[in-house]
């Protein structure tokens, strides 16, 4: 059986992006699906972080390009300011999702604004970066305009905070286990397997039978 796994991420958390790159590698020839769950850190109108801040700087300097580093991913503060609110972007992906386009557009979404520091909460740069992982630009443009999935996105939002009671992120679950941080390929690739093995335990144990005989 495919062992199922959810991300709770925000696009604005630097850690999430860094928790893709071992996720696909640990997922790599093994019967895994992943649907990433939107988690607005700082929802609107809360006011959102600046990236010349105190906060963000330390953060940064002590925790995220020293992991990045490690890690060898590519990532940079992105210099938008004040950080964008991701409830437009969260919308588009579940534009994306009905299209069959989630993990290409989570991923683009995500690169867009460490690696090149584009504004994510800009309607326009969404729409372009829709068209680049082959959704249909107008009517990405449309849904985000009339918030056509405003209501899917709250909906997601409220199972994130209330129903799966994350209260960080990045959070994986992976099957029954639950998972907060970033963590490395091998760690995920053991809890995947584990989840799998469960799994195909709990098939052999419904699978038994006695006959008429008796057992």
């Amino acid at each position: 059986m495919t062992v199922k796994i959810k991300v709770y991420s925000d696009y604005v958390c630097p850690f999430c992006f860094l928790a893709e790159k071992p996720l696909k590698e640990a997922m790599e020839g093994k019967d895994a699906e992943v649907e990433w769950m939107p988690y607005e850190l700082r929802p609107y109108p809360n006011e959102t972080l600046k990236p010349e801040g105190d906060y963000l700087q330390n953060t940064w300097k002590q925790a995220v390009y020293p992991m990045a580093n490690q890690m060898g991913i590519e990532i940079v503060l992105p210099k938008v300011s004040p950080q964008p609110y991701t409830h437009l972007a969260f919308e588009g992906y579940q534009f994306a999702k009905e299209y069959g386009k989630a993990n290409e557009y989570n991923d683009r979404i995500l690169r867009a604004f460490f690696q090149e520091e584009q504004d994510i909460g800009s309607i326009k740069v969404l729409t372009k970066l829709a068209e680049e992982v082959g959704l249909e630009p107008e009517g990405y443009r449309e849904a985000l305009e009339t918030r056509k999935y405003k209501e899917a996105h709250q909906k997601a939002l409220n199972h994130s905070y209330s129903e799966a009671n994350i209260t960080a992120v990045p959070t994986f679950v992976i099957g029954e286990t639950v998972v907060a941080g970033a963590r490395s390929k091998e760690t995920l690739e053991k809890i995947i397997e584990e989840e799998a093995n469960k799994q195909v335990s709990v098939i052999s144990i419904d699978g038994m039978s006695c006959g008429i005989n008796g057992c």
